[in-house]
């Protein structure tokens, strides 16, 4: 049974967009501009390297109500994307040299069309990546889904799993009461799969986002720590962990601010600003989709609602890769998650 908390009263339901852009550029902490701390490293301004990664929202609704959630999904969230928005991203990779697609959410799962677009991307991608963004409990709660791991083992997808941790009490504390143990479960029968042995093309990859304001540690370290634990603990293999910063948008900046901690959390953030980190920020090889096919320069400005700045296309349907190449990026205040420390980006730690 899904004992994760209920809408009615789900953590720190977001502050709409528009307001938390006001928010982080308005609020005095005496942090510098992102873009001027960039332009002083060498970007004047921030230009894309080559797109290699076409990131495709499918939609908010989700079966967890995490805390750490910078998405705000849920169960009670109804945007997903339609099959016509996903005819349009099928286009733009037929038309492209884009080589990985990720897949994410919400829970990605869920979106009904959700088969039939891996199987399009396939065809149009005999030979690329596909990456699905997973919370694993979908594949042991519910026999709608249990049958996935097997159809995504055919159609050799490449599976990123958040796990915040490895013990129980941290990720049920994060994610829900009972969320473990399913993902445990999950991980389990992924591995009895083929996911995470070695040599078998099956990519199982896991994520950790630190427990609040800190900033990750190194990555790895946690990735040894992670793997003696869940083989111990579990008999549990895998391929990659996954280092992830807490960037200041949706649930998590809604705590920062009810909580005071706001201007302290930017202060460690500007503090460890690595400028080796922007040349490798995501935004520079990705371009994300979001559930309605609008174009954004990463997964945290589609939060934000930032699209891609005009002249470059704005929506998928527009799709057209030496215009969104040659395109400047929309850079915030949030940015400055995505360069403290090791950095940080969708697929873990930049440097």
């Amino acid at each position: 049974m899904d004992k994760s908390p209920s809408p009615r009263n789900r953590p720190g339901t977001a502050t709409p967009p528009a307001a938390q852009v006001k928010l982080l550029e308005e609020t005095e902490c005496g942090i510098p501009p992102f873009a001027k701390r960039v332009a002083r490293s060498g970007y004047t301004p921030l230009r894309p390297a080559e797109i290699e990664v076409l990131q495709i929202n499918t939609g908010y609704t989700c079966n967890l109500l995490c805390r750490h959630c910078h998405v705000d999904a849920g169960p009670d969230r109804r945007e997903m994307m339609t099959r016509a928005t996903m005819d349009f991203c099928l286009d733009a990779l037929k038309g492209s040299n884009i080589k990985t697609v990720d897949i994410t959410g919400g829970a990605p799962e869920m979106n009904p069309e959700f088969r039939w677009f891996i199987e399009k991307i396939r065809e149009c991608l005999p030979e690329g990546t596909i990456l699905v963004r997973s919370n694993l409990t979908l594949f042991t709660t519910s026999e709608k889904y249990r049958a996935l791991p097997e159809f995504l083992k055919e159609q050799r997808v490449n599976i990123i799993a958040s796990l915040p941790c490895y013990t129980r009490e941290t990720v049920d504390q994060v994610r829900g009461e009972g969320v473990f143990d399913r993902s445990i479960a999950a991980l389990k029968l992924l591995n009895t799969l083929g996911y995470g042995i070695e040599k078998s093309g099956l990519e199982l990859n896991l994520v950790y986002n630190p427990p609040g304001r800190v900033l990750p540690g190194d990555q790895s370290e946690l990735e040894k720590e992670y793997r003696q634990h869940l083989a111990d603990e579990f008999g549990i293999v895998f391929s990659h962990l996954y280092t992830i910063t807490n960037i200041p948008v949706s649930r998590f900046l809604n705590e920062l601010l009810e909580s005071g901690a706001y201007c302290s959390y930017m202060a460690l953030l500007e503090k460890n600003y690595n400028p080796l980190a922007v040349d490798k920020m995501m935004c520079r090889t990705t371009v994300s989709v979001g559930w309605d096919g609008t174009l954004y320069d990463c997964d945290f400005n589609q939060m934000l609602h930032l699209p891609t700045r005009k002249p470059a296309p704005q929506h998928i349907k527009e799709f057209n890769e030496a215009k969104l190449r040659n395109r400047t990026i929309t850079l915030g205040q949030h940015c400055y998650g995505c360069t403290a420390g090791a950095g940080s980006s969708c697929q873990g730690s930049l440097v």
